[in-house]
């Protein structure tokens, strides 16, 4: 074995019933996010709505026959679900060394602060939760935490200034939408976004984009079988995500951004990076000129405008320069790694959800990349996720396993 510890680029935070609650000020606690029980359940209360948490979320401790969708109360849960110490203490047991929390009860990228009908609340929320990751977990555990920040999606300005706020107490990546348009936004095809992709330009903050995180998971009917649409749907999410960036000329305006396609695996990226080069190649002397809606009539007015395709674009230096996937478990993708590259793939655990592998992580990772020269291992357990976020992990020698 080549690696004792790693770096799990995706992890989640179960929030505590109090984190809200002691941050915001006085006066918006009564409306602010809070755990309400009646009788046995348990859920979250925020202006007009109330938000479980789903069992398939909290998982930790417990055997698959245990598994279960329906909702759960903080005593269903593992405390390290929830707690900062209790986290760190069931990071130390799977040997990880160093992890990134998405948010829970706002969801992915902070949906629900978007979808809420006080937007001053809103930010307050957003900051609040900021602060508490910054401050609980990234400060009062050195090394042990890459601080994920989440952004007031309704408005790119005021993101951007969170991101400016936040990059000076540590932070190191936002959560943003895989495909914003399926949340009411902007695509990241205008000048909309603008503002907040040069603070991360500027600041060296990655756009971690979860999947799921366009609160709209691809099926192929409303009856897909559960199952089927698990298999399927992280993959189909996340490869529109890669194509609709490469495409989009952001890399071009912001040439020190870069994006991480988070939970979304990386063994169908060999194949999307293929197809791409294959449209540029056949279509890009007509793509330069105007664009068409494929979808439309043939009968008479395909064309939709002009195009800002780059006749120089090249898609694999974009994707090396730019892209960065992260996976739990793909012997695929391990077997493709020469056309993905060694220096565009990250390991995940994705505590604690039902998809994790902790506690055994290190010893699953090893069965599938244990036949690669040792510093590919170590650029893919640890190496490439210092580089990408800039971030110092722990000295694994000061824990204590």
């Amino acid at each position: 074995m080549s690696f004792s510890w790693f770096i799990s680029v995706d992890d989640h935070l179960i929030e505590p019933a109090r984190l809200w609650q002691e941050r915001l000020p006085q006066r918006w606690r009564d409306t602010g996010p809070r755990i309400v029980r009646e009788g046995k359940s348990e859920f979250w209360v925020y202006e007009d709505r109330q938000i479980v948490t789903t069992g398939l979320n909290a998982v930790a401790g417990k055997s698959r026959e245990e598994f279960s969708p329906e909702p759960i109360t903080y005593e269903d849960m593992r405390p390290g679900c929830y707690e900062p110490a209790d986290r760190v203490a069931d990071m130390n047991q799977g040997h990880v060394l160093s992890s990134m929390l998405f948010p829970s009860f706002p969801r992915y990228c902070g949906q629900v602060f978007h979808e809420a009908k006080d937007k001053e609340l809103g930010l307050l929320c957003v900051q609040a939760w900021n602060d508490f990751i910054l401050e609980e977990f990234a400060q009062a555990y050195p090394g042990r935490f890459i601080p994920m920040m989440i952004i007031p999606l309704w408005d790119p300005k005021a993101a951007a200034a969170e991101v400016e706020r936040t990059a000076a107490l540590g932070g190191k990546s936002i959560a943003f939408s895989e495909n914003p348009t399926k949340l009411g936004l902007p695509s990241i095809h205008n000048d909309h976004w603008d503002p907040l992709f040069q603070a991360c330009n500027d600041t060296g903050y990655v756009v971690s984009m979860h999947v799921g995180s366009s609160s709209n998971l691809i099926r192929t009917s409303e009856d897909m079988p559960t199952l089927a649409f698990m298999a399927y749907s992280a993959a189909a999410n996340q490869a529109g995500t890669l194509l609709d960036w490469l495409f989009s000329g952001n890399f071009v305006k912001f040439p020190d951004l870069k994006i991480a396609l988070s939970e979304g695996s990386i063994g169908w990226i060999p194949y999307f990076l293929e197809r791409a080069e294959q449209v540029v190649d056949k279509q890009r002397f007509w793509a330069s000129r105007f664009d068409i809606d494929m979808n439309a009539s043939h009968e008479r007015g395909e064309e939709k405008g002009s195009a800002s395709f780059d006749l120089d674009t090249d898609i694999r230096r974009l994707f090396k320069d730019h892209v960065f996937g992260t996976f739990i478990e793909d012997q695929a993708g391990i077997r493709l790694l020469d056309i993905i590259g060694e220096d565009n793939v990250m390991l995940e655990c994705d505590y604690p959800h039902s998809d994790s592998t902790w506690p055994d992580t290190i010893q699953l990772a090893t069965k599938w990349l244990g036949h690669l020269p040792a510093d590919v291992q170590h650029k893919i357990a640890i190496g490439n996720a210092t580089r990408v976020y800039n971030f110092t992990p722990a000295d694994p020698s000061t824990i204590t396993a």
